[in-house]
């Protein structure tokens, strides 16, 4: 059986600040969402990560669909009028467009789908980040899909082993989509040169080498791009099949042990480490940390199993305990050097205008 899964993301408002999202407006998305099921989708599953809200749908319209899109758009702008109602933060805050235009890409949300042939035994995850940027995911994807130290199938593993295909984007270049195809193992290097620049160069896709199936997908919005201002974070989405012919759940999840240092934190201008967070965790220290969520499902016929969070377990609460350590040292710094972004990848506004309001100060001293 072929389907689709589609995961959509967006912030539309939260309380006290960047915080987490209301009972009421999770359950007006819901409410919204559960009226579509036997019509145009399966099943679903509604959740949250920080103040973002995560829309699960499976279905058989494949991807892109324009009626799974307006869905999706029209349950964020319903629960957009409850967050109105009760004053929540940034009320429909991912919502940057006044209208729908068939398709929810480049409007705001985040977007992540992947359409293939139902296994016999269909396992995926659902991970989910906050306070970071899109890039978030480039160390743990190549860790987990081309470095046998985090993906031992890589080496026990025959069709594994045969490598997989990456698709990266340029989202720094905004007049269309500038992606390029690289291959794993020959190609590792060149991957490696693009996926250290996590503002820039973000995996958008992979593929196994043996079949071609699509293994990965995840969201690669830019907000500041859309609306040309800083906005939020783009806190990025991402879908992944795993097991058999993908590597196994394990081996995905791994790489989150090193709270490896990504951008985000307080206005979107900091650096820091990612933290593995349990599902439904708000968002507290320095408007961060920047925090991921990893839910595994199994799907079959296009209904979903209740989720299992995966970083619910007494291991992620030492790496958490670690992480802490990271961040405390690092927010140490303040504003200076590494703990701030560089001035090309800030997204405040206001340390914009003030620099420039400095440059006109600059004198030339004679020597």
């Amino acid at each position: 059986m072929k389907i689709t899964l589609s995961a959509i993301k967006a912030d539309i408002g939260s309380i006290g600040g960047h915080i987490i999202p209301s009972d009421d407006l999770l359950m007006e998305v819901e409410d919204y969402i559960d009226k579509a099921v036997g019509d145009l989708i399966f099943d679903y599953f509604i959740g949250n990560i920080g103040d973002d809200i995560t829309i699960l749908l499976s279905h058989e319209l494949g991807s892109n669909s324009e009626k799974i899109h307006r869905l999706a758009w029209d349950a964020f702008l319903a629960g957009t009028e409850i967050a109105k109602e009760q004053g929540l933060y940034g009320a429909g805050q991912d919502l940057l467009s006044d209208s729908f235009s068939g398709n929810i890409c480049g409007l705001g949300p985040g977007i992540a789908e992947i359409t293939f042939d139902e296994r016999e035994n269909e396992s995926f995850l659902l991970i989910a980040a906050d306070k970071t940027e899109p890039g978030a995911f480039n160390l743990p994807l190549y860790l987990g899909f081309a470095d046998p130290m985090y993906n031992s199938g890589l080496i026990l593993a025959p069709a594994i082993g045969k490598g997989f295909s990456f698709t990266v984007i340029d989202v720094s270049h905004t007049e269309g989509d500038r992606v390029i195809e690289l291959v794993t193992p020959e190609e590792v290097y060149d991957l490696v040169a693009l996926l250290r620049d996590n503002g820039r160069f973000v995996v958008e896709s992979i593929h196994t080498r043996t079949t071609g199936a699509h293994t990965v997908a995840c969201s690669t919005t830019r907000l500041r791009n859309i609306a040309g201002k800083y906005v939020g974070k783009d806190d990025p989405i991402m879908l992944i099949r795993t097991q058999k012919d993908f590597p196994a759940t394990g081996e995905i999840i791994a790489p989150y042990e090193i709270g490896h240092i990504v951008a985000g934190f307080m206005r979107g201008s900091h650096t820091g480490p990612l933290m593995p967070v349990r599902a439904g965790s708000g968002i507290s220290f320095f408007d961060g940390p920047p925090s991921v969520s990893c839910l595994a499902f199994c799907v079959h016929n296009g209904i979903l199993t209740e989720p299992s969070d995966l970083f619910d377990h007494p291991y992620w609460d030492w790496v958490r305990n670690n992480i802490c350590v990271k961040t405390h040292e690092i927010r140490r710094q303040g504003f200076s050097g590494a703990a701030m972004l560089p001035y090309s990848d800030l997204e405040y506004g206001g340390i914009t205008v003030r620099m420039e309001q400095l440059e006109n100060k600059f004198k030339i001293r004679g020597r």
